[in-house]
Order: structure tokens, then C-alpha cells, then sequence
């Protein structure tokens, strides 16, 4: 049994207003030579922000959603990709505790965002979160198999990566001797191999860093994540993750990009680079469910590359559709070749449509006060359409737009 719980702050059943809420992960992980499995500890500090004791918590295991074996937890209960926790004693609310765990990941040899291309392994969504518990209990939905089924909340990691001296290892976060920081992200990620990198920095000062597999010509796709940061940093709100790397490899087939706060894969030559960018906002500064509401990234992150482009898309909107927008990933699982036309085309012409209601500037402050109320935060379809309504929308547009 590797599972050590601790509590933390015996005093009181109210935590006070100097310790943190949000959860916190520490790691300490040593590569094997190649940088295809990585093995050590990792503890994680959460507070039980619910009205009731919580007698155990779930970790999330994404990395196995295509076969239990690429994380191992020992010492816990799992099914695949939830690890139940068992707690020594009912954690009251507002008191907050940790636990830490022994961990083991191992790169499939699958073409993936978790997974190896080459000499190259990439470990998204691998290393083990905390499951969201919040009104509706807990959030222990399954991968699908196609988009993102996850649910986080932002959360401070510390995680220090120990690897040989010949590998590049490019992460989330901030690194300074060794330990690498990242404050209030939904996920931490990293790849290994022998990357090229090169460095910039936007005309906003945002540093970007480039990795690459040897073939890649990364001078445009820098050059276009620079200008689409500092545009929705002044569309949305700033950009607070410091740098933004970037990690590119040409050998992905059936892969093109995935985004996660402040890291983002690519592939090239033909890269998503605005639509992976857009996510550091529609998804990593203003959550949601993604597997109960996949439009609510998918759809407002293909809406601000189309911004950035200057395409309003006039016309695009189809008409009247035999199903919402707003179905969840279990529905798009079962539905797939509808998944990509209905959350992201569809749910992007449903925004256009909005903007050409409620008028270019009303949504433009609309979607920035948005922004800021939901910052760091989780939100929800309820939100979007009560600040929509605020901004002029008739509530007549939801089930128009089959966004009921």
C-alpha cells in the first residue's frame, strides 16, 4: 500500500480566508532514459468546499481510456480511469487534507495527445487529477473516444520533472531550477524527446516557445500564435500563464491538436494554431463541463479564430436541426460523424448569430464581462444565456439556435 492521507488544519470546521481553496498538486517524477515512462510521487491538497463530509475522493485517470495499464496508482480502488480514495475519516466541510500516492506513467505506443510519435512521448491528460465534486455529486463521466469528456477545476501545481540531460522536456508552467510552477490551470502537461525549441516573444511581451521534431519549420506557427495571444488577451482579458509553448510534430495521422493551459500540441505542417490558442481562454481561463457541454469551448474557440480571422461567417447558420448543440459527449460518442459539425460548426454560426442580434460591439463587451466573471472558474450554459439575455438577446434565440 503506497496511499498516505494527512489532515491539515484540525482547528476548524470554517477554513480561514488566508488558506487556499483551490486544490494543489505536488509532483516529483524521474524519466527512464528514453523519456517514455515516468515514475514517482505525487501528493494533492483539496478542501471539501461541499456542505456534507466527504468519506472518500476520486482521482481521474485519463491516461487510461484506452487501457488500464499507461497509469498505475497503487493502493487504490480503480476502474480504469477513476481511482477511488478512501479517506481515514469523513472530511467536514470547509477543512482541508491531502493525500499522496506512488505513480507510474507509461507513454503508449499510440499517435495520441497521451501517448509516442518516434523518439517523442507526450503525456496529456496523464498525470492523475482530482475528480470535480460539486451540487450534482461527483463527476466520474467516461472518455468517449473522440473530443474531450474531461471536468476540472483550476488548481496550482508544482512539479518537478527529472530526466536525462540529452532530452528536451517541455511542460505547463514556468520552470526555475528545476521546479516548474503553474498557478491556477485545469491540467499540467508535458512531452519528452529530442525537440529543436526556439523562443520569441509577442509584440504584447508574451514569451513563446517553440518544440519541434527535427522536419518542422516552426517560424509561422510562432509567428501566428503571437498574434492571436495578444489579440484575445484584448478581446477576452490578458493572458496569465507567463509563456505559451508550443509543441509541434509532423508524424500525428488521425491527430491535429490539443490544448491545454498554457501548452499546447501541434501538428504540422497544417497546424490549428488560433483554435488551440482560443482554448487558453475557452476552456483554460473560463471552464466548463466538457463532457456535459462540449459547445461551450469547442464552439466559442472556433468563434474567436473566425474574430481573429475577421470572417463573420454571414449565413452560416443552417436553419432549423433535428438535435441541439447542446447535447453531451454521451450523446456525440453514440452520434460521431455529427460531433464535429454540431459543436463546432453549428455552435459557432449560433454565436455569429448572436452577434448579429445583439450588434458587434454588445458582444464583444458581452463575451469580456463574461470572461471576467468566469475567470479561473466553471461555467455553464445557464450563465451564458442569462449574460446574453443582459446584453439584448430575445429569449426566443435559444430554441432557434437549438441551444435549448
Amino acid at each position: 500500500m503506497h496511499l498516505v492521507l494527512s489532515l491539515l488544519l484540525a482547528s476548524s470546521s470554517v477554513l480561514p480566508a488566508t488558506v487556499e481553496r483551490s486544490p494543489a498538486y505536488q509532483a516529483e517524477l524521474t524519466s527512464n532514459a528514453a523519456g517514455t515512462t515516468w515514475s514517482g510521487r505525487e501528493t494533492v491538497a483539496f478542501t471539501n468546499t461541499s456542505a456534507t463530509p466527504l468519506p472518500e475522493v476520486y482521482l481521474r485517470l485519463w491516461g487510461n481510456a484506452h487501457g488500464c495499464s499507461a497509469v498505475k496508482v497503487p493502493g487504490t480502488t480503480s476502474d480504469c480511469t477513476v481511482a477511488k480514495v478512501a479517506l481515514p475519516e469523513p472530511l467536514t466541510p470547509g477543512k482541508r487534507t491531502s493525500i499522496s500516492f506512488d505513480v507510474t506513467l507509461t507513454a503508449p505506443y499510440r499517435e495520441d495527445r497521451f501517448g509516442r510519435s518516434g523518439a517523442f512521448s507526450f503525456f496529456g491528460n496523464a498525470l492523475p487529477v482530482l475528480a470535480v465534486h460539486d451540487g450534482a455529486g461527483w463527476h466520474l463521466d467516461p472518455d468517449v473516444g473522440i473530443g474531450e469528456s474531461f471536468y476540472t477545476v483550476a488548481a496550482n501545481f508544482a512539479v518537478r520533472l527529472k530526466h536525462p540531460a540529452g532530452l528536451a522536456v517541455p511542460s505547463t508552467g514556468i520552470t526555475t531550477d528545476g521546479l516548474t510552477i503553474a498557478k491556477q490551470v485545469r491540467d499540467f502537461a508535458w512531452a519528452a524527446g529530442p525537440f529543436r525549441s526556439t523562443e520569441s516573444t509577442s509584440p504584447h511581451g508574451v514569451k513563446i516557445r517553440t518544440w519541434a521534431t527535427p522536419t518542422v519549420n516552426v517560424a509561422g506557427i510562432a509567428q501566428e500564435a503571437a498574434a492571436a495571444v495578444d489579440d484575445f488577451s484584448r478581446r477576452f482579458g490578458a493572458y496569465p500563464y507567463g509563456e505559451l509553448d508550443l509543441v509541434v510534430n509532423d508524424r500525428w495521422t488521425s491527430f491535429s491538436g490539443m490544448e491545454y493551459p498554457g501548452f499546447v500540441l501541434l501538428i504540422a505542417p497544417e497546424s490549428p494554431v488560433v483554435h488551440e490558442v482560443a482554448h487558453q481562454w475557452w476552456y483554460g481561463i473560463v471552464g466548463n463541463n466538457e463532457y456535459a457541454d462540449p459547445w461551450l469551448d469547442e464552439a466559442f474557440a472556433t468563434y474567436a479564430s473566425d474574430l481573429h480571422d475577421g470572417d463573420h461567417r454571414p449565413g452560416c447558420w443552417p436553419g432549423s436541426l433535428p438535435t441541439a448543440i447542446t447535447r453531451d459527449m454521451g450523446y456525440w460518442g453514440a452520434h460521431q460523424t455529427s460531433y464535429g459539425v454540431y459543436v463546432y460548426t453549428y455552435g459557432s454560426c449560433a454565436l455569429h448569430d448572436l452577434e448579429r442580434v445583439i450588434g458587434g460591439p454588445a458582444m464583444a463587451r458581452m463575451l469580456a464581462a463574461y470572461a471576467k466573471a468566469h475567470w479561473y472558474g466553471v461555467s455553464t450554459p445557464a450563465d451564458f444565456r442569462a449574460a446574453a439575455q443582459a446584453a439584448g438577446a430575445p429569449a426566443s434565440f435559444w430554441a432557434s439556435h437549438a441551444l435549448s
